[in-house]
């Protein structure tokens, strides 16, 4: 009766954090598939990206365009007149990301991969990553702020021309900090039909990080120039003019 007792104790005593050690499993079988051999939600997407992989790509990066967005802005407290983050800009950074970046990523990531495809030296993967730091991001990063310039407001070939000499040199020492980690890992790790949605990914923390501090700057900056210590007489630090 004692060694039953204790057992029956030891079972039902709950088990600290045991809910949320039980969601965890939960998200992990529903991404990863369960152990009855059922496929995840990570199966079917890389299932889908090999039998559709542009068109994968495409609502990936479209959807990740337009998450940034409203992500920067709510962590830089940029809020529309009509009081929300969903801006004007969300559905144009989606077209973006579905009609311009995924094609053009899946473009020169698909001739990177060819030049050296079959080729795991040493030698060739750091030739691999200095092709694609000193060729494929450059014409990336010109496309994104080209695209960013006409998004922003941009109309006239001086204006765009301006924002890309003014924003290439930040943006490409941001790449070549990044892209060769980010590139190492998936000649690693990575099977390459998964290597654009995974630069996609980097690309979208990174993407938010600058958006939601060049949101903060501009904000800034009309704090001041309204109310010249960047404070209201209420003593708030958020009355601004708000985006339409």
């Amino acid at each position: 009766m004692s060694v039953k007792f204790e057992k029956e104790t030891v079972r039902n005593t709950p088990i600290p954090g045991g809910r949320k050690h039980e969601i965890a499993h939960e998200i992990g079988e529903r991404l990863t598939g369960g152990e009855g051999g059922t496929a995840g939600y990570l199966a079917a997407y890389l299932k889908q990206l090999q039998e559709n992989p542009l068109r994968t790509k495409m609502l990936t990066s479209g959807s990740l365009a337009a998450l940034q967005e409203v992500l920067a802005s709510w962590i830089a407290h940029d809020r529309t007149k009509h009081g929300h983050y969903f801006s004007a800009r969300v559905p144009k950074m989606a077209i973006y990301g579905a009609f311009i970046s995924a094609p053009l990523g899946h473009v020169l990531i698909s001739i990177l991969q060819k030049l050296f495809r079959g080729r795991t030296s040493l030698k060739a993967k750091i030739l691999q990553i200095l092709v694609s730091n000193l060729i494929v991001s450059p014409i990336q990063n010109s496309v994104y702020l080209i695209s960013m310039a006409i998004i922003a407001g941009a109309r006239t070939f001086h204006q765009v021309r301006a924002t890309v000499k003014a924003g290439f040199m930040p943006v490409m020492k941001v790449s070549w900090i990044t892209s060769p980690l980010a590139l190492a890992f998936a000649q690693k790790f990575l099977p390459e039909q998964t290597w654009v949605p995974f630069f996609n990914i980097v690309a979208f923390v990174i993407g938010t990080y600058i958006n939601a501090h060049t949101k903060k700057k501009r904000l800034a900056a009309l704090r001041k120039k309204h109310y010249g210590d960047g404070r209201s007489n209420s003593g708030r630090t958020d009355d601004f003019p708000r985006r339409d």
